[in-house]
Formats: structure tokens, C-alpha cells, sequence
């Protein structure tokens, strides 16, 4: 079936046809199609049909925060990409990688007399050499049967050449020609990584670092590690992950115009960064766009997702309900006022792409289904969960047959959707709060719990803290007089926020330092609102409203919260209980 992949999509079969005017592309934007459609066809629908038991990306695998890859499948293909929407001048590039010329370049360079260039007249022989250096032996002959006396740089032959290119360790290249045309420019690619820089760089702006101070540093260095990894697509992972998102950063900071793109033996996906398109937020303008392409399992429970795919001819395997879904992600930056502090990224889109015609459906919701989530912490509870679990990055399960483990995969479930879990509607909330209570609550389980009872204490304190969150999103959202997405008064700000801030006062008894902050930050935010203290607070009592009193009065109760709130704190920061134990 890979081989017909994408013989309707016009994106994909008029670039590829020679003499075809498509091959004009000569913006970064219309040349992804084609890579998109290539890269599928070739990395991810070939080796589906052609390795056996073939490991499909799982739905949250693609759910930010990213998990640590839990194996390498060396059959699998990987590769590294860059693109440059614009002519290459290898002397000053700031990486280093094999030259290849396109015929036009070598034309233009005879006829500016370039002759002490010690590339060989026959430029086309020159590039296949240079090719074949840095070729695995094994592959020579196939290459040669395939290429020889060829142009391997047009983009007429990419197609054929990534079976070649995905034997290479490192990176190859794309830019424009002397004639405006993507061709192969480069190969065996270094991509720099300056991390350390970039690292350091990062914690001071977000205020987790100080010059000189060591201790805050091995603090807070994996935690800023880990955002500014996931602001770029990645976890913490391999060198060739990790250097392409430093390379992304260092072209978008210098202006370029680029796609750089990474498939991981590991992650079966396609990750790519590329310059945001021109109505990106400013904001967010510093950060390259985000986008992965996988093979995945619909989740049987989605009938009737299943039934329209089905219909329109999406699935690329009818049987396993296997799809192509590309997830475009949105950053977001980091806040300390933020109860979801460390959630550098979300779903800003899904995209299901027809395996023909290449046609898109966006309307879906593949990986996000709140019900599939339910449903998949009922089987966690039940001991009825099947999927490989990476517990505190230093333990696989994978089952969920005994106590112990049930309360691990709980505990990593519960910390991987947690940011999720505290945007859900109260609906969906209240039925989490029915399973997770039917099982942590339910007296057959208490001599289990005993047994483990500090892995009960680790499950029992994230759903504490998922508890909390919840309250200090809705103080969050009334900072800025917003309460279930509508408009609140002063007065009505100020009652709900002093009713909540009392509900979590009583809660502390699992005391979360950083959400005690939050509140702190929150509150402190309120108290110091310039409209607040001109009109109801530095004033003289007797002029105020009946209703102006009211406020005034609600304010007072909040600073007395506030006080109790740095009473807490003061007390517990300055004990031996550690943040997050009972």
C-alpha cells in the first residue's frame, strides 16, 4: 500500500514529475508539503508495511509533557534535516557538512571563472563520490545501480535518495539553487549544540537562576532543562534530538528563514521546527512553530471517529485502525504566577492526512478524548492496563497486575495529565474523582496500602495536589474578574476568591509550597489593583457606597487570608515536613 501513498495528492506528485513547472517551489512553506508527504511515504508508511510488529506511537505519547523514550528500534529508520530558504555560502555557515552542487551553481561558478575550486568538472560524478564516502559499504552497489551518472541534488530524485539518506548518521541539507530551486545541498551534517549556553541563558531570563549562585543552579537546572527542551518539541533525550532543537533556536534567533525536522529511532515520529508563520503572537514569535507526524492507534471506544475514517478512506490500516495524525503544538511562556508552571507546550491542532489524496481533516480529536482518558484510568485501578509505563525515569512497567505496580502506573498517569486534569470541566472532574476515591478510598485496599504505603503516600499527594490546582486556576482566572469564562464584578472577584482562599486554607494540611505562592502572588496581585485602592480602599469610609463598603470589607477579609497564607508557610518552610507529605 506505501506505494501508492500520496498518488492523488497534487502537492506531493506534481513536485516529483520531471519537467514539471511545480519544481518552482522556492518557499520553505510549499516545499514542506512535499517533505511532509515524502517523509511519511518513505520513514513511517514503508517500514510500517515492511517490519514486522511494527511499534505504533500510543495517543499520549504525543501528549505534552513527552515521556523519555523507553527503547531504540534499530530497524526503524532516523534521520536529520535541515532547510535554508536560501543559497549556501559553505565558508560561512556556522556548521559543517559535505558540499554537494546543483548543475545551475556549478554553471554559475564556471562562468564567473572560478577554476582553482578543486571540485571536478563533472560535477555530477563529483557528488556521487562525496556521497558515496560517507555511504555505508554494504549500500555502495545498491546506490550505484540506482544513482550512477545521475543528479542525486534535485529534489526530482529526493524521493528515492532518502533510502540512502536514512543509512546516514548525521544530517543532510536543502536550499535554493542559483535558480530559486530546493535542491540537496549538503550531507553528513554537524548540527552545533552550544547547551550549556543556551541553558544557562534560559534559566536566568525566567528568573530560576542567579549569576553565581551554584545551589539554585543543580536546584533548578532540570527543571529548566526540561522546559526549554519541551518549548523545542523534545524530552530530554539523544544528542541528535537535543542539537537540532539548539541549531532551531540559534537560526531563528539570527533571522532565518528554515524547517529543521528530526526522525528518532526511538520516538517513531516526526518532529519539526520550523520559522513561525507571520500571525504567530509576538510573544510567542521567539519560539520556532512545533509540529509531529506519527503513525497511530485510533482508541476502539472512538466509534464513531472509527466509522467516519473508515467511510473517507483515512485509515492506512483498516484492521489496527491505524492513522497519519500531524499534532501542531503552541508554546507557552513560563509564568511563576502560572499554577501549571513546568507546561511549556499544548495542542493547538490535529490533523488527520488522508494516506492518498493527502487530504486533511482537522475536526477530530485523536488524542485528546477526555472520555478515552476515563476509561484508561478504570483499567489503571482494575489492573486491566497493558501499556509500557516509564516510572520516575527509572523503571519500566509493564502491567498493572499487582498493587504495587497499579500505584505506580497511577502515580505517572496522574503526573503526565495533571495539567489537563486541572482545566477539566467540572463534569468530567467529578467523574476522575469517582474511580480515583473508588479505589485510594475503598476499605479492601487498606492492608495493600499499608504494604506500600509510601508509594500510596506519592499517588495520594499528586491528587492532592491536582485537588489544589484546581482552586488556584479559578484564583488565576478571577485575578482578572473571569469566573467560568465569564465577567465578574469587584465585589463577586473578591467573594469568590476569600470563599476559595478559606476551602484551601483547610486543605493545607497537604501542604504544596508552590501553590502556596501561587496564592500568595495571586492574592498580592489583587490587593495591590491600582482601581481597587483608589476607589474603595485609600479612601475616607464615610464616602463609600453601601455597595463600595461591601468591597472594602471583602478586601479586608482577603489581606487577613493573605496573612494566614504567609503564616502557613512560614511555619511549614521553616519545619522539617518536606512539601507535599502529609
Amino acid at each position: 500500500m506505501w506505494k501508492k501513498a500520496f498518488s492523488k495528492a497534487p502537492d506531493f506528485e506534481k513536485y516529483g514529475k520531471k519537467n514539471s513547472p511545480a519544481t518552482n517551489v522556492s518557499t520553505i512553506e510549499k516545499l514542506k508539503k512535499f517533505l511532509d508527504f515524502c517523509h511519511i511515504k518513505y520513514c513511517l508508511l514503508k517500514p510500517y508495511f515492511e517490519v514486522d510488529d511494527y511499534p505504533l506511537v500510543e495517543a499520549r505519547e504525543l501528549l505534552p509533557s513527552f515521556e523519555v523514550d523507553l527503547y531504540e528500534y534499530k530497524a526503524l529508520p532516523g534521520m536529520s534535516l535541515v532547510v535554508f530558504e536560501r543559497q549556501l555560502n559553505s565558508f560561512q555557515e556556522v556548521f559543517q557538512y559535505d558540499a554537494l552542487h546543483a548543475l545551475s551553481e556549478w554553471e554559475d561558478m564556471h562562468d564567473k571563472g572560478s577554476e582553482a575550486c578543486g571540485v571536478e568538472e563533472n560535477v555530477i560524478a563529483t557528488n556521487i563520490r562525496t556521497f558515496q564516502s560517507r555511504l555505508p559499504k554494504r549500500h555502495h552497489t545498491d546506490f550505484l545501480k540506482e544513482f550512477d551518472s545521475s543528479d542525486i541534488t534535485t529534489m526530482d530524485n529526493y524521493g528515492e535518495m532518502l533510502e540512502f539518506l536514512l543509512e546516514l548518521e548525521r544530517a543532510h541539507v536543502l536550499a535554493l539553487d542559483p535558480n530559486g530551486k530546493f535542491t540537496l545541498q549538503g550531507m553528513y551534517a554537524s548540527l552545533p549544540s552550544n547547551l550549556d549556553s543556551e541553558l544557562k541563558q534560559f534559566g536566568l531570563r525566567i528568573g530560576k537562576f542567579k549569576p553565581g549562585n551554584s545551589l539554585m543552579y543543580e536546584c533548578n537546572r532540570l527543571f529548566v532543562y526540561q522546559f526549554m527542551m519541551e518549548l523545542h518539541g523534545f524530552p530530554i533525550v539523544s544528542e541528535r534530538r537535543t542539537s537540532s532543537a539548539m541549531f532551531a533556536i540559534r537560526l531563528l534567533r539570527s533571522g532565518e528563514r528554515f524547517i529543521v525536522r528530526v526522525l528518532g529511532q526511538s520516538d517513531r515520529t516526526i518532529t519539526t521546527m520550523m520559522t513561525p508563520p507571520p500571525d504567530t503572537p509576538k510573544r510567542i514569535k521567539k519560539y520556532p512553530r512545533i509540529e509531529k507526524i506519527a503513525l497511530v492507534q485510533v482508541n476502539e471506544n472512538q466509534k464513531d471517529t472509527i466509522t467516519l475514517l473508515k467511510e473517507r478512506g483515512f485509515l492506512v490500516d483498516p484492521k489496527k485502525r491505524v492513522v497519519i495524525l500531524r499534532v501542531i503544538y503552541q508554546q507557552h511562556e513560563y509564568s511563576p504566577k502560572n499554577v501549571r508552571e513546568d507546561r511549556a507546550l499544548s495542542v493547538l491542532r490535529q490533523e488527520v492526512i488522508h494516506p492518498i489524496t493527502g487530504e486533511v481533516i482537522d475536526s477530530l480529536n485523536i488524542i485528546q478524548n477526555i472520555q478515552n482518558m476515563i476509561l484508561q484510568l478504570n483499567d489503571i485501578v482494575r489492573g486491566e492496563y497493558r501499556m509500557p509505563i516509564n516510572y520516575k525515569r527509572n523503571e519500566i512497567i509493564r502491567n498493572t497486575d499487582t498493587p504495587e505496580n497499579r500505584l505506580k502506573v497511577l502515580y505517572t498517569w496522574l503526573s503526565k495529565h495533571m495539567h489537563r486534569i486541572v482545566d477539566y470541566t467540572d463534569e468530567y472532574y467529578s467523574q476522575l474523582v469517582r474511580v480515583l476515591d473508588g479505589y485510594l478510598l475503598a476499605p479492601e485496599h487498606y492492608n495493600v496500602f499499608n504494604e506500600h504505603y509510601s508509594l500510596h503516600q506519592e499517588v495520594w499527594s499528586r491528587y492532592g495536589h491536582i485537588q489544589q490546582a484546581r482552586k488556584v486556576r479559578i484564583l488565576e482566572d478571577l485575578r482578572y474578574r473571569k469566573y467560568k469564562g465569564e465577567p465578574v464584578t469587584y465585589e463577586k472577584m473578591l467573594e469568590l476568591m476569600t470563599e476559595i482562599m478559606n476551602e484551601l486554607k483547610f486543605e493545607i494540611v497537604n501542604y504544596f509550597d508552590k501553590l502556596v505562592v501561587k496564592v500568595l502572588i495571586i492574592g498580592n496581585d489583587v490587593i495591590s489593583d491600582p482601581y481597587l485602592l483608589r476607589k474603595y480602599v485609600n479612601i475616607d469610609q464615610k464616602k463609600l457606597s453601601p455597595y463600595g463598603r461591601r468591597i472594602r470589607q471583602r478586601y479586608s477579609q482577603l489581606v487577613t487570608l493573605l496573612d494566614e497564607f504567609r503564616s502557613i508557610r512560614k511555619s511549614r518552610t521553616s519545619g522539617t515536613l518536606e512539601p507535599g507529605m502529609f
